[in-house]
């Protein structure tokens, strides 16, 4: 099984209709496909890639210090010791940090800032192309995605994008990557590494590799959009293997609704399909933070219950 690799460009010519039966397939099937020919400039993807690896050069002596190290280096010192260890299961081997509008971004690389700031105005503007295709595919009207992450437009989005590296790890068999889990948001927008593999989906109860792709943006679904779309387009299992040689990068971005927003299914489930709540985009965030790694069904029946019952 082949992660869907749909041209972006097709979109606005003869081939249309065969692009938009691609998406709908890539959300349907997968909620994973990736997208090339999708007008960010490569040149700019080039930058990007360097000021990124730039940065967690100037960070790489703070994850050699840190607990995910510390950690596996206890465990192999005491399977050395002759004693029985266990895979870690309550962390990552992963360095991040986040950027969004209002946080404070790394100042070094000096280009850091200018070029993060182009790339993500770009990604924005594609987010809300692949949105206004869905939009379509469920039958709704243009804009009607983007118009319930805003509150009906009386809030902004939110748009953070997530750095990661993932080091070469000595045990890959003792740590992972980044534990499975399905993503709290909306649409998620993935530029990873082209020559690093390790990404995979969970499709038909098999991990399938998201295969690095030169100039490739990952797109992926949410939560979000799986209780708008009434269940016909499912947030996937995902999850990072770390791997013993070579750093992989991944800059993933996520178009989210505003914490504000109220999100409920906006196409009504099929016959015998599940009933999703209408809740507050900042509760289930709440809720999301707890239990990220678990199942999903158990946060949307999380907020789908009061918040209080009265005294008896």
């Amino acid at each position: 099984m082949v992660v869907p690799v749909i041209d972006f460009s097709k979109l606005d010519g003869a081939e249309r209709a065969e692009t938009m039966a691609q998406i709908a397939n890539g959300c349907e099937e997968w909620g994973f496909f990736q997208l090339v020919n999708h007008g960010i400039p490569l040149e700019l993807l080039e930058r990007v890639k360097k000021v990124c690896s730039e940065c967690y050069r100037l960070r790489e002596s703070g994850f050699k210090s840190s607990e995910p190290v510390r950690t596996l280096d206890e465990l192999v010192e005491a399977e050395q010791r002759g004693e029985a260890v266990a895979p870690v299961d309550d962390m990552d081997w992963e360095d991040i940090f986040y950027i969004h509008d209002g946080s404070q971004w790394p100042s070094n690389p000096p280009e850091f800032k200018e070029t993060m700031r182009e790339y993500r105005a770009e990604l924005r503007k594609l987010a809300e192309r692949v949105m206004e295709a869905m939009d379509e595919n469920l039958g709704l009207d243009k804009g009607s995605i983007k118009s319930a992450f805003s509150g009906e437009g009386r809030h902004e989005p939110f748009f953070g994008t997530k750095v990661s590296h993932y080091p070469p790890c000595p045990r890959p068999d003792l740590i992972t990557g980044l534990r499975a889990h399905t993503d709290a948001g909306g649409v998620i927008l993935l530029f990873q590494d082209d020559q690093v593999g390790g990404l995979e989906v969970l499709k038909d109860g098999q991990w399938t590799d998201v295969q690095p792709l030169s100039g490739a943006i990952v797109v992926n679904t949410g939560d979000q959009i799986e209780v708008l779309s009434g269940g016909r387009y499912r947030s996937a299992w995902h999850r990072v293997l770390p791997m013993r040689d070579g750093n992989r990068r991944s800059i993933a971005s996520f178009y989210n609704p505003a914490n504000e927003a109220t999100i409920s299914p906006a196409v009504a489930a099929g016959t015998g399909g599940e009933a999703y709540p209408k809740y507050v985009f900042g509760d289930y965030m709440d809720v999301y933070a707890k239990q990220k790694f678990q199942a999903k069904e158990p946060r949307f029946e999380a907020v789908k219950a009061p918040k209080s019952s009265p005294a008896a």
